[in-house]
């Protein structure tokens, strides 16, 4: 077992920014990463949210980058532009606190290209974002991508998938495959991935975390069973019965996500909601608000299942159920980071009653069935 960065051959430097932190032992994930990431190793890693994936890339690629060189020697690739902004607010964190001058920008196709442009002008080490805007950046010779030496790609399940693979494997091709570190992480990683993966990576080391236990296991799994038209109704109850720190709801449909906020803010609760179609301005807003405290819920899609540290989240509410086992992982996984316990409870109708129990037997959990009683959230 290993206790201290130090073990992992990690620099003083950024074993003290770490420390600033608050974070003085590595996780599981990060006591496997790192030393392979050091020796510029392929990688693809697979364990539960929470569990420190980000670190476990970043702080390898903070070591191994030439700051001697302006240059951009990484490339990070995100599903969401909050998990772009997040990965970017890490990097910053770190280069302050370690006094390791890596630089880096955030990259993201709602945002001004031309602000973009002159940021790359700077040639920052390191370049977070959207597969889209980053490959439009290198094909218009904007930023350049021959100087790579590492990429990222982060939540690669979503990343490989059918919809965004061609863009990923489009930025890939403009970087120079003998000199090219590849990482890949995520909370699942499936055949699919895997093939694809092979495609362009070389011999690279498969680190799978609590393989057979990739729901966090410091979440309780409830539900309640209801009418659907009484569905907001009994968020809001359960809302004033558990009094989350902070807490997300998960909505399917975009279209819905306005209608539920209003709903719960005319019962003086403090929400924010973010989608797909939010301006980039607007999701910067609810997410300063969540994370500044000024807002105790956060009415989503999909969007903030993948990859978003809100630090405090104590409670996740699916308002509809994701469509697989596996976006409930991710969707749950918002909750219980670190070293923090979390509840789910998904609020559901009689016929979602086939979808909990297969949950259930395919994440090998218990939901617990709940009922609402003056105020109270009780067994069955």
């Amino acid at each position: 077992m290993i206790n201290s960065f130090k073990e992992l051959n990690l620099n003083e430097q950024l074993i003290e920014g770490l420390k600033k932190e608050g974070i003085t032992e590595p996780t599981e994930i990060q006591a496997k990463v790192i030393p392979l990431g050091l020796e510029n190793k392929d990688i693809i890693g697979q364990s539960e949210t929470g569990s420190g994936k980000t670190l476990a890339f970043l702080l390898p690629i903070m070591q191994n980058i030439d700051i001697t060189k302006r240059e951009t020697q990484c490339i990070i690739l995100s599903p969401t532009h909050e998990l772009a902004i997040q990965i970017n607010n890490q990097i910053r964190l770190l280069s302050k606190n370690s006094g390791i001058e890596v630089t880096s920008t955030a990259i993201i196709g709602t945002a001004s290209v031309k602000r973009q442009v002159e940021s790359l002008k700077a040639k920052p080490h390191i370049v977070v974002g959207s597969t889209g805007r980053i490959f439009e950046l290198i094909k218009n010779r904007k930023l350049k991508a021959h100087t790579v030496k590492t990429i990222v790609l982060d939540e690669g399940d979503r990343l490989l998938d059918e919809k965004n693979v061609r863009a990923v494997k489009d930025v890939i091709k403009t970087t120079l495959k003998d000199q090219r570190q590849m990482m890949i992480f995520s909370a699942t990683v499936n055949e699919h991935t895997l093939k694809i993966a092979n495609e362009f990576m070389k011999d690279p080391e498969i680190i799978r975390v609590n393989e057979n236990e990739v729901v966090n296991t410091k979440i309780e799994h409830m539900y309640i069973e209801v009418e659907h038209r009484d569905k907001i109704e009994t968020l809001r109850k359960l809302v004033a019965a558990t009094n989350p720190k902070r807490a997300i709801v998960f909505i399917n449909k975009s279209e819905e996500i306005d209608l539920t906020t209003t709903k719960l803010r005319f019962h003086k609760l403090k929400v924010e909601a973010i989608y797909g179609a939010s301006s980039k301005e607007e999701r910067k807003n609810a997410m300063d608000m969540i994370k500044g405290g000024k807002a105790q819920i956060l009415v989503s899609s999909d969007l903030s299942s993948r990859g978003l540290n809100i630090e405090g989240v104590s409670h996740i509410f699916n308002l509809d159920l994701p469509p697989t086992s596996k976006e409930y992982i991710h969707r749950v996984g918002r909750t219980a980071r670190g070293n923090n316990s979390g509840t789910a409870i998904s609020i559901i109708t009689a016929k979602d009653l086939p979808v909990i129990r297969s949950y259930q037997k395919e994440l090998n959990i218990e939901i617990k069935e709940k009922i609402l009683s003056h105020g109270e959230l009780l067994d069955k």
